[in-house]
């Protein structure tokens, strides 16, 4: 696989950002031996350093799985931005429950958090350490500082396509930020390296904002070439028109404004790239996904290369555990964590699987009812992730423990399922016939055959948002759905211990939006906490 872990990077500037917008206990710190001057002298470190602005949604520091780490603090596995993003998405929902009680982990599913939430406040920090990051290398590769160092020719060129790629991270955590906490402190590469205290945005300043950058760089960004596994991980034109996608199809929830019409245009974009769907479900969630020509864009890993306690890591071994055998999984052991709810397993007629495979759930032994959250058997794992590869043979790491495993976080089924939302909501440019042979297509695959090909008729918005949870479950995408379609706090739709009782119940709608952090509130007089907190 081509992924990098990238040790000793000199990234010097990024404790100013930091610092001013992180939790200040947590004593956020660069990790460099030389000055940044002195490190962007020599091109050939810009490809390094660019592969550690990659490496921060996977990894937590500049030795893996732990030591050493980016921000120091608390455990340094929990506080990876991939395992903190999928738990803000998936644990807030109907599609995921666990059974521990590490600090205030509960209070996701029973939707009772509070500002001082310390795994709210670590995902906070990753992306703001994200931003930080990237707003250094962006600062350091101006047009500028490139002539002034006589990066010329094909250096040059290169030098512009990372730099866009910077630009598309920066545009993605600050889209997270958009999305999970809304009105959130500002800062860009042209902001002063210092004592500084960013301004707080809003959001629909932060989504034009996003936005533009994204329509900035996608001309700038490397060709979309499905297949190319020698840039593969890396960020090109597809990756922005997905984001702008998602941007789009969200915008009436971030700005009151619908934009389904642009949905449509970006989405189709991404379907003319030349993606095409796995054939094998399956085969998107294991060790060789990396082959897969309908991932877009991954999170990457490997499992001797890029090793956490988070990330792929904790998705593997979070679900194992009860009767379920770690072998089939390639590990070592289970974690006896994450389980679905049976909201989800009765989106399924039949839960075994051998109708539509998507039905990926492990019954021996386990509940569909959730009595208790804490209790591993109290509802079905999901057998979604494994490190094993498509032809049967266990990741690289021989202990067990890392997975090769990628996380798919855009992949084209998905944008097959915005194209056909966006067209229902509205949008033109599309056609619902579209729409339609869109979805037949996913569940052809899932069905083996047409069985499961839906009608015309059948295509309506709640069929949408129950597809997309058959198709993209524990993918990261979920709480921003349930909001987009008005069901996250209303009493409209309850699943099991929504609101901390077993039944469910309504929450507060001010709960669509994660608090801004105590510690950052405390740090930085130019933040006010988000209603209601």
């Amino acid at each position: 696989m081509n992924t990098k872990f990238i040790r000793n990077i000199a990234l010097a500037g990024v404790l100013t950002m930091a610092a001013t917008s992180c939790d200040q206990s947590l004593d956020i710190e660069p990790k460099y031996d030389v000055v940044s001057a002195n490190v962007y002298k020599d091109f050939s470190n810009y490809k390094l350093i660019l592969a550690k602005l990659y490496a921060g949604y996977a990894v937590t520091g500049q030795q893996g799985p732990t030591g050493n780490p980016d921000i120091l603090g608390g455990d340094e596995g929990a506080s990876n931005y991939l395992r903190q993003y999928w738990q803000a998405e998936e644990l807030t929902t109907d599609e995921a429950v666990i059974a521990w009680n590490d600090g205030t982990i509960q209070d996701l599913h029973e939707m009772d958090w509070t500002p001082a939430n310390e795994f709210l406040r670590e995902l906070y920090n990753r992306i703001y350490y994200q931003v930080a990051l990237t707003n250094e290398f962006i600062r350091e590769t101006t047009d500028a500082k490139l002539s002034e160092r006589g990066i010329t020719g094909t250096q040059l060129e290169d030098a512009k396509h990372y730099r866009a790629e910077a630009r598309f991270l920066r545009a993605l955590s600050y889209w997270h930020a958009l999305d999970l906490y809304g009105n959130v402190p500002f800062a860009t590469e042209a902001d002063p390296v210092g004592t500084f205290l960013p301004p707080q945005t809003n959001r629909q300043e932060l989504f034009n904002y996003v936005e533009s950058e994204l329509l900035a760089v996608q001309d700038e960004l490397m060709p979309a070439t499905p297949g190319d596994l020698t840039n593969y991980g890396r960020a090109n034109k597809a990756a922005a028109w997905t984001l702008l996608t998602k941007l789009y199809l969200n915008a009436e929830v971030y700005t009151g404004n619908a934009r389904y019409t642009d949905a449509v245009t970006y989405a189709k974009k991404v379907i003319d790239a030349g993606y095409t769907l796995e054939p094998e479900y399956d085969n998107l969630f294991l060790a060789d996904n990396y082959k897969s020509n309908e991932i877009i864009f991954p999170i990457t890993f490997d499992g001797v290369h890029t090793t956490t306690w988070g990330g792929m890591t904790y998705l593997v071994h979070a679900p194992v555990g009860g009767a379920m055998n770690p072998a089939n999984f390639g590990i070592n052991g289970g974690w006896g964590g994450l389980r679905t709810t049976k909201a989800i397993v009765n989106l399924f007629d039949d839960v075994t699987g051998n109708t539509d495979e998507r039905a990926n759930f492990f019954t021996e032994g386990q509940s569909l009812e959730i009595n208790s959250l804490t209790t591993f058997t109290d509802g079905y794992p999901i057998t979604k992730w494994k490190n094993v590869t498509s032809t049967g043979q266990v990741g690289s790491d021989v202990t067990g423990n890392h997975p090769d495993t990628d996380f798919p976080m855009f992949r084209l089924a998905d944008v097959y399922l915005m194209y056909a939302e966006a067209v229902l909501r509205g949008g033109t440019g599309g056609s619902v016939e579209q729409a339609l042979e869109y979805v037949n297509m996913l569940r052809e695959r899932a069905y083996n055959g047409t069985s499961g090909n839906i009608t015309q008729a059948q295509l309506t918005l709640p069929f949408i948002l129950d597809e997309r949870a058959r198709e993209l479950k524990w993918e990261g995408h979920r709480r921003t759905d349930l909001i987009r379609f008005g069901l996250f706090t209303s009493g409209d739709y309850l699943w099991p211990w929504k609101g901390g009782v077993k039944e469910g119940q309504p929450v507060s709608e001010f709960r669509r939006l994660f608090p801004i952090p105590t510690s950052d509130l405390t740090a930085n007089p130019n933040l006010v906490q988000n209603n209601g907190y």
